[in-house]
């Protein structure tokens, strides 16, 4: 069934750190009329980077995740700046956070983090071809990069410290295009 967006009749906006908060006054189809309140991120957007060390293994990082309060497995992720695309992104990110750059970089999709009340898009970003090159990062300390096998992923997503749901979608949906790529080569 296709239904027809509900109509904005107003948005007002006020400042939320770094998100602007949106109240939308919306009209529903049926005449139904209604507040709903999004997020909209400052920036550009965001990547997360599969970055394949070969064919089976992927480049984890261990970071300290705040929100938690303790050190998380997941990917290289972050903002993408003005001017960049979401390959150059992942390119920087890559190099800043695990210390390699990639030759090869595909934008497989994109991911949300809650669409219901945030607008906020991440580019999922899979980097092959690997080699050594650092540049520096924001991070208050250097990452540990961890490299983990895409056939124990099941192992993976059991950790306790594996919890981010964008990392998580991100292996899956990584792992089954590099299947499907291998299936198109034979």
């Amino acid at each position: 069934m296709t239904r027809r967006l509900p109509t904005i009749h107003g948005i007002t906006e006020h400042d939320a750190g770094p998100y602007r908060m949106e109240r939308l006054d919306l009209e529903f189809g049926n005449g139904e009329r209604r507040s709903y309140e999004r997020l909209h991120g400052r920036g550009h957007g965001a990547v997360a980077v599969v970055p394949m060390l070969d064919d089976d293994t992927v480049l984890l990082v261990r970071e300290y995740a705040a929100g938690v309060h303790r050190y998380e497995l997941g990917l290289v992720k972050g903002r993408i700046d003005a001017g960049e695309t979401p390959e150059q992104a992942a390119d920087r990110e890559l190099k800043e956070e695990a210390g390699y750059g990639a030759r090869s970089l595909v934008v497989l999709r994109s991911l949300t983090l809650a669409p219901v009340y945030m607008s906020h898009q991440t580019a999922l970003v899979i980097a092959r071809d690997l080699y050594p090159e650092r540049l520096p990062g924001d991070e208050p300390e250097e990452l540990e990069v961890v490299p983990w096998k895409l056939d124990d992923l099941h192992e993976l997503i059991l950790r306790e410290d594996f919890s981010e749901g964008r990392s998580i979608a991100a292996l899956f949906i990584a792992r089954e295009w590099l299947r499907r790529g291998d299936a198109d080569k034979r």
